[in-house]
C-alpha cells in the first residue's frame, strides 16, 4: 500500500519537472536568442571560432517553432542527439519520481561515450573549417 506522504512527494517532483520545462519552453518559444539577450558562446567571443554547441539557443528556439530545417542549419549535431538526450533525462526523471532504477545502456557504454565525444571534437574541427562543404557546418540564419 502506498501511504498518502509519498503520492504527494510523487505528484510535487512532477509538478516540478513540469514546471521547469514548462518555463525552459516557455523562455525559448517567445524569446528569441537571435534579438533578444542571452549569454553568447564565450569560446565564439573570445575566438572567433565556433564550438560544437554554437547555434544551439538558436536551434532550440526553430525547433519548438517547427522549424526542423532551420535549427539543422544552426546545430546539426544538436539537432540529431537532442532525441537520445530527452530520452535519457526522462529515464532520470522517471527514476526520481518513481524511486526505480531503470538505466539507458547507451550512456554506460565507453564505446558510445568515447565515439561520441570523438565525434563531437571532430564536429568541432570540420565546422571552423572556411571552405565548402564544411562551412556548411557553421551556424548560419
Amino acid at each position: 500500500m502506498v501511504e498518502p506522504y509519498q503520492e504527494t512527494i510523487k505528484i510535487l517532483k512532477i509538478a516540478l519537472i513540469a514546471a521547469l520545462l514548462g518555463g525552459f519552453i516557455f523562455v525559448y518559444y517567445f524569446f528569441n536568442p537571435s534579438t533578444t539577450i542571452f549569454i553568447p558562446c564565450p569560446f565564439h567571443y573570445i575566438t572567433g571560432l565556433y564550438c560544437p554547441g554554437c547555434g544551439s539557443q538558436r536551434a532550440i528556439h526553430l525547433l519548438l517553432h517547427g522549424d526542423v530545417i532551420g535549427a539543422f542549419r544552426f546545430n546539426p549535431l544538436m539537432v540529431l542527439t537532442l532525441p537520445i538526450l530527452i530520452y535519457g533525462l526522462g529515464i532520470t526523471a522517471a527514476n526520481w519520481i518513481f524511486g526505480t532504477s531503470f538505466r539507458f545502456m547507451l550512456f554506460y557504454s565507453k564505446l558510445f561515450i568515447f565515439g561520441y565525444f570523438g565525434f563531437a571534437i571532430l564536429y568541432w574541427i570540420l565546422r571552423n573549417l572556411p571552405f565548402y562543404p564544411f562551412n556548411l557546418l557553421a551556424p548560419t540564419g
